[in-house]
C-alpha cells in the first residue's frame, strides 16, 4: 500500500513540475505567478515580468534600476524634489529610519492593489508629515491644515514641484485668468514643397500599387507625407525594391524610422507601452477592452498603433488631435469636450481657418509640442527620413541661418498628466494665469465638465506666498 502512495505522490509531483516548467518556459500565460494585482500604471505589462525583475533573485537595487530605466528621464525633467542623492547624504541619514526614500518601492510597492492610492502610492496619506513636522509650527498659514493634506491638488508633489515653487508663485501672482489670445498666435511654419510622384521613376511593385489604387494615391497627395516628399516607398518598401519586399501593412517599426522621437514617447505612454515590451514578452498591442477604464464599445478591440489615430494614407493630424481620441474615450471629461470652451474654439477653427491658432484640441493639452534649438550643422543633417514636423519647423529658417527650431509632439500622455499639476507650466499657462490654472486643476467636478465654467475651488498657494513676501500688501 505504501508503495502505491509513494508512486502516486511521485506522479503528482512530476506532473506539477512539468506544468511549472511548461508555464515558465513555453506558455504565454504566466498569470499564475502574479503575487497580487498590479497597479493601473503597470497592468499592461504585468506579463512582461522581466521588465522589472531583470534577475530572478534580484533585490531592491535591481528593482530600483528597473524603475529608473523607465522613469529616470521624467524625474530628471521634473527636477525631482526628492532625488536619491538627497537621502544618501550622511547628514540626512536619520530620515531613512522614517522613510527609506532611496528606493522607489518604499513608496510604490507593486502587487498590493488593496492598499494602492492615487499615483501608485502604497503609503498612508500622511507620509509628508513625518519628515516635515516643523512646517505646521513655523508657518502661520499651515498651522490648521490637516496633517495628511500636503499632497492636495495645487499644493505639494513629492517629485515634481516646478509649478508650485514659492518663487514661481510670486513671479506669476495676480495674472488674468485668460491671457490675450493675440499673443498666443504661432508663426506660420513653412512645409517642404511636395515632390511630384512620377510612376515611371518608381520601382515596378510600386507602379503596380499606384495603378491599382488611385483612390489611395489621391489621399496621399493631400497629406503631410506628400508635402514632405515621402512617397509610397517611405512606408511600404524595405531595403530592396522588389515585389517580395513590399510591406502590405506598415507598423510602428516603419513609422519610427522617421518619427523616432514620437515613437519613443508613444511606447512610454499608455497607448504603446506594451509594444515596447513585445520583443521579449510577445505581448500584443493594448486594446480598449483590456483597460479598466470606460471606452466606447465599437472601439473595444482596436489594437493601438500609429494608424489607430493617424489614418494610413491621408495622415491628417487634425483628425488625430480630436476625433481619434473621441472615437475611443467614453469618460465624462472626453464626452464633454465638444460643448466645452476648448471644444468650441476647436469647432470654430474648423469653420474658419483664420482662427486656427486659437484652436484647443485634446492633443494641445495631453500631447503638447516640444521645442529644441537646432544648430546650422544639425539643420543641414536633417534628411528626408526625419519627422514631418521636424522638417516643417526647420524650414522656418533659411539654410544659412545659425539656428532653427525643431518642434516635435510628445506622444507620451503620461508626461504631463499625473499628477495633473504637471500640466500647469507646459500647457495651462500658455493661455491661462497661474492662479486660475491651479484652481481649475484642483476642481474635480470642473475637470469632469471639461472646464465648462469657473473653478468652484480656491487653492491659497499664491495668496500665502504673497502674504509671506509682502504681508502689508496681501489681500
Amino acid at each position: 500500500m505504501k508503495k502505491f502512495v509513494w508512486l502516486a505522490w511521485a506522479l503528482v509531483s512530476l506532473a506539477l513540475l512539468g506544468w511549472l516548467l511548461y508555464t515558465m518556459t513555453v506558455s504565454e500565460d504566466k498569470s499564475q505567478f502574479l503575487i497580487g494585482d498590479t497597479t493601473y500604471g503597470h497592468y499592461q505589462i504585468e506579463m512582461a515580468c522581466t521588465s522589472c525583475h531583470t534577475e530572478a533573485f534580484g533585490g531592491k537595487e535591481i528593482l530600483q534600476d528597473a524603475c529608473i530605466n523607465c522613469h529616470g528621464e521624467e524625474l530628471e525633467q521634473a527636477q525631482d524634489s526628492h532625488p536619491r542623492k538627497k537621502f544618501t547624504d550622511p547628514r540626512e541619514a536619520y530620515r531613512l529610519e522614517i522613510l527609506d526614500a532611496r528606493y522607489c518601492i518604499s513608496c510604490h510597492a507593486e502587487h498590493q492593489q488593496e492598499q494602492t492610492h492615487a499615483m501608485g502610492v502604497t503609503l498612508p496619506d500622511d507620509y509628508c508629515y513625518h519628515c516635515h513636522t516643523e512646517v505646521g509650527e513655523e508657518r502661520e498659514s499651515h498651522k490648521d491644515l490637516p496633517f495628511d493634506s500636503c499632497a492636495t491638488a495645487g499644493c505639494h508633489n513629492f517629485h515634481d514641484n516646478r509649478a508650485l515653487y514659492e518663487s514661481f508663485l510670486l513671479a506669476n501672482a495676480h495674472q488674468p485668468w485668460l491671457k490675450d489670445m493675440a499673443q498666443l498666435a504661432e508663426p506660420n511654419r513653412a512645409f517642404i514643397k511636395a515632390h511630384p510622384l512620377v510612376p515611371a521613376d518608381l520601382p515596378v511593385p510600386m507602379q503596380q500599387q499606384i495603378t491599382a489604387h488611385p483612390e489611395i494615391v489621391a489621399q496621399w497627395s493631400a497629406s503631410a507625407h506628400a508635402a514632405a516628399g515621402v512617397s509610397c516607398a517611405g512606408c511600404h518598401q524595405g531595403s530592396e525594391s522588389s515585389a517580395a519586399n513590399w510591406i502590405e501593412k506598415p507598423g510602428v517599426e516603419q513609422c519610427q524610422s522617421c518619427h523616432a522621437f514620437e515613437a519613443e514617447g508613444f511606447m512610454q505612454g499608455k497607448h504603446g507601452m506594451r509594444l515596447a515590451e513585445s520583443v521579449t514578452a510577445e505581448l500584443n498591442a493594448i486594446r480598449p477592452a483590456d483597460s479598466h477604464l470606460d471606452f466606447k464599445p465599437q472601439s473595444a478591440n482596436i489594437q493601438h498603433g500609429c494608424n489607430s489615430c493617424h489614418a494610413a494614407h491621408d495622415f491628417d493630424t487634425r483628425v488625430a488631435a480630436v476625433e481619434s481620441c473621441l472615437n475611443c474615450h467614453n469618460d465624462a471629461h472626453s464626452l464633454a469636450f465638444e460643448n466645452s470652451p476648448h471644444g468650441k474654439l476647436w469647432k470654430n477653427a474648423q469653420l474658419n481657418p483664420a482662427h486656427q491658432n486659437e484652436s484647443v484640441t485634446c492633443a494641445t493639452c495631453h500631447m503638447p509640442r516640444v521645442e529644441a534649438a537646432l544648430s546650422g550643422t544639425e539643420f543641414a543633417e536633417l534628411n528626408a527620413g526625419q519627422s514631418i514636423e521636424a522638417h516643417a519647423s526647420a524650414m522656418n529658417a533659411a539654410e544659412n541661418t545659425a539656428r532653427a527650431t525643431l518642434v516635435s509632439v510628445q506622444h507620451n500622455q503620461n508626461w504631463n498628466l499625473r499628477p495633473n499639476e504637471k500640466m500647469i507650466r507646459p500647457v495651462c499657462m500658455n493661455c491661462h494665469g497661474l492662479e486660475f490654472s491651479i484652481d481649475a486643476l484642483a476642481d474635480e467636478d470642473l475637470i469632469r465638465r471639461n472646464f465648462n465654467g469657473q473653478p468652484a475651488v480656491h487653492i491659497e498657494s499664491v495668496d500665502w506666498a504673497v502674504r509671506r513676501e509682502q504681508p502689508e500688501q496681501a489681500p
